[in-house]
């Protein structure tokens, strides 16, 4: 049965949808990463979760892994076409972000119930 989108960005979603997924995406669109400095680049993310994030990002088309078959073990994640369309795609979120990331420190400090001292 194929899935039902109700539009582009349920769609979207759909690939990468979570929190870990577009963190991946943003990392990898500047450069081929290997594990361990993805690991550092997405701070926060356990192990377990980046790597079943791989697998999803990969099986979807959107992460390339390339193993070298050596020893020790080196492996490479880089984005496909299709993944580097997505990554473009959210580069206007990652500018919004940045130009509105007090506001939105405010923000998660009101919602965590922290009064902000003023600036």
């Amino acid at each position: 049965m194929t899935p039902s989108f109700t539009c582009g960005l349920d769609a979207a979603l759909a690939v990468i949808g979570g929190k870990w997924k577009p963190l991946i995406l943003f990392h990898l669109a500047h450069d081929t990463r290997r594990y361990g400095e993805l690991k550092r680049a997405v701070t926060g993310v356990s192990d377990k979760m980046l790597i079943q994030q791989l697998k999803e990002l990969q099986a979807d088309g959107v992460v390339q892994r390339v193993d070298y078959q050596t020893i020790p073990p080196r492996v490479e994640y880089s984005l496909t076409d299709f993944g580097i369309s997505l990554a473009d795609s959210l580069a206007p979120l990652c500018a919004w972000g940045g130009a509105h990331i007090r506001e939105i420190e405010k923000i998660m400090l009101a919602r965590q119930g922290t009064v902000a001292t003023k600036e």
